[in-house]
C-alpha cells in the first residue's frame, strides 16, 4: 500500500472492537479496513482526493468509532438506513455530506466500495408512498446515487491522490 498521512485521529480502538461493531451492524468488514479503522479512528487523510466517474471527490474522515463524537458509526448508519440503499455500510464521510460505503450487495464476504451521493437521495420509504413503488422498483431509485470506487478498501486507498 502507498504511504498516507493520517491526521486528527480519535483514540484508537481494538481491531475486535471494529469488528464486533461491524457484526452489531449486520456485516462482516474486511480486515484492510478493520485494521486501518482501529489505529487511525476517525482521521482525515493525505492525499485526499479519489475519483468517481471522471469527478474528483474528497475524503473527509474516517467514520470514528468513538460513541462521543457526532460522526459515530452507528448513528451514521442509523441516521442514513432509510435513504441508503440496502447493502450499503457508511465507512467515510466526505465534506458536502456524501459518503464513502462497503457495499455488501453482491457479496456478503467481500464488499466493493462505493461513493453514495446524497443530492437527490430521498426516504425510500416516502417515495414509495408519493410515486406508488415497489420495494424492488425504490431500491433500484436508491442505486442510482450509488457509483463503484474501488474493488477493496486497500484498493481505494491505493486511489488517492493530491
Amino acid at each position: 500500500m502507498r504511504k498516507l498521512n493520517w491526521e486528527f485521529a480519535d483514540e484508537p480502538v481494538s481491531e475486535e472492537f471494529v469488528r464486533n461493531i461491524g457484526k452489531e451492524l449486520g456485516y462482516e468488514f474486511p480486515e484492510d479496513y478493520i485494521k486501518c479503522a482501529a489505529k487511525y479512528n476517525g482521521a482525515n487523510v493525505e492525499p485526499e482526493v479519489f475519483d468517481v466517474e471522471g469527478k474528483e471527490r474528497v475524503f473527509g474522515a474516517l467514520l470514528t468509532y468513538d460513541k462521543s463524537i457526532g460522526e459515530y458509526i452507528v448513528n451514521i448508519y442509523n441516521d442514513y438506513k432509510s435513504t441508503l440503499p440496502k447493502g450499503l455500510v457508511p465507512i467515510v464521510l466526505d465534506p458536502a455530506g456524501n459518503l464513502v460505503c462497503f457495499d455488501y450487495n453482491d457479496s456478503y464476504n467481500s464488499p466493493i466500495v462505493v461513493f453514495w451521493e446524497h443530492e437527490n437521495a430521498g426516504e425510500k420509504e416516502i417515495i414509495m408512498k408519493e410515486e406508488g413503488l415497489t420495494v424492488d422498483e425504490v431500491e433500484k431509485v436508491a442505486r442510482e446515487n450509488v457509483f463503484y470506487v474501488a474493488d477493496t478498501f486497500t484498493d481505494f486507498l491505493n486511489k488517492l491522490h493530491d
